[in-house]
Parts: structure tokens; C-alpha cells; sequence
């Protein structure tokens, strides 16, 4: 066992020593959240994209996928976005860019991706090799799949903290 004191962002939500780690985890959380979220607002302005926000370019990256149509409800549940209000005022901005199409069908908007943002998604995943892969990959860093174990893990806590924050709403 290691001698080194736990990084903790609150000493006071770890005095249970049980999980004083849980306290350490949650810190990492909200580092690399900061983290992740610089980082895809500064790799999308390198791939020519001004004006985004990180909810915006996880918008355009999930109605790129599988080039197939989304609607709203489908994005919002991908994303684990409840607030279908964040990601309705991303669509229109994406759309004001020319990013994003969207089309109605009935009651429902299906969204896709235009040319353009297109592009710009494969903009993105060359500054993400250049910048991001091409460094993981020098540096020895986890393999492909340790980081998927990761993903994993990380997919499992996420719905522990929607199990906690349902419970934490009704008390």
C-alpha cells in the first residue's frame, strides 16, 4: 500500500475512510471533465471551427455518426443530456453554421450532417491523430484495449451517478 496522501478536491467528503478513494476519483472527475472539455473546444477551432462550445461539437459529432439521421430524444439520450433545451439551442446553432441539416418529418426534427460539417469532422479527427493519438501513442500510454476497460468502468459509474441522483431526488 502506498504512503502518498489521496488527492482529494473535498478532504471533508472523505472522512470515511472506506472510500476516501471515491473522493480522489471525483477530483480526477472534474479535472479531466475541464480537461476533455478545453480540449475539444481548442481541436475544433485548430480544425477551422469558431464559436463552439463543447456541447456543440459533441452535437455535431454524434449526428456525424454512422451518417445515419438523429432526432432530438436520440441525441439528448447519447449524450446523457437532459436538458433537451442545451441541445435543441446547439441543432440551430450548428444549422445557423451550416453544419447540420435538419429536416421535418410530422411533429419531429431528424438532423444530419452537411457537407460541411462533414468536413470539419474529419478536420477534427486529423488535429485529434495529430495532436492527441500521435502523443498517447509516443508516450507508451494504454493500449487499445485498456483504454476501452477504461471506457468501460467509466460508462458503469455513470449510471451509478444517475442511480445516486434519482435516489438523492426523492429524499
Amino acid at each position: 500500500m502506498s504512503d502518498k496522501p489521496s488527492i482529494v478536491s473535498s478532504a471533508h467528503l472523505a472522512a470515511d475512510s472506506r472510500m476516501s478513494g471515491l473522493s480522489e476519483l471525483e477530483f480526477a472527475l472534474i479535472t479531466c471533465g475541464n480537461a476533455f472539455n478545453r480540449w475539444v473546444v481548442r481541436c475544433a477551432a485548430a480544425a477551422e471551427a469558431q464559436d463552439l462550445t463543447t456541447l456543440d461539437v459533441l452535437v455535431l459529432h454524434n449526428v456525424n455518426h454512422r451518417a445515419r439521421d438523429k432526432r432530438l430524444s436520440e441525441i439528448c439520450f447519447l449524450l446523457n443530456v437532459e436538458d433537451t433545451h442545451l441541445v435543441n439551442y446547439s441543432l440551430k446553432k450548428l444549422q445557423r453554421f451550416e453544419l447540420v441539416e435538419g429536416t421535418r418529418r410530422g411533429k419531429e426534427v431528424i438532423y444530419r450532417t452537411s457537407n460541411a460539417g462533414r468536413e470539419l469532422c474529419q478536420r477534427y479527427r486529423a488535429v485529434r491523430e495529430s495532436c492527441l493519438l500521435d502523443a498517447l501513442l509516443a508516450l507508451g500510454g494504454p493500449d487499445n484495449k485498456e483504454l476501452s476497460t477504461i471506457a468501460q468502468t467509466l460508462r458503469a459509474l455513470s449510471g451509478l451517478y444517475d442511480q445516486a441522483a434519482r435516489s438523492a431526488s426523492s429524499l
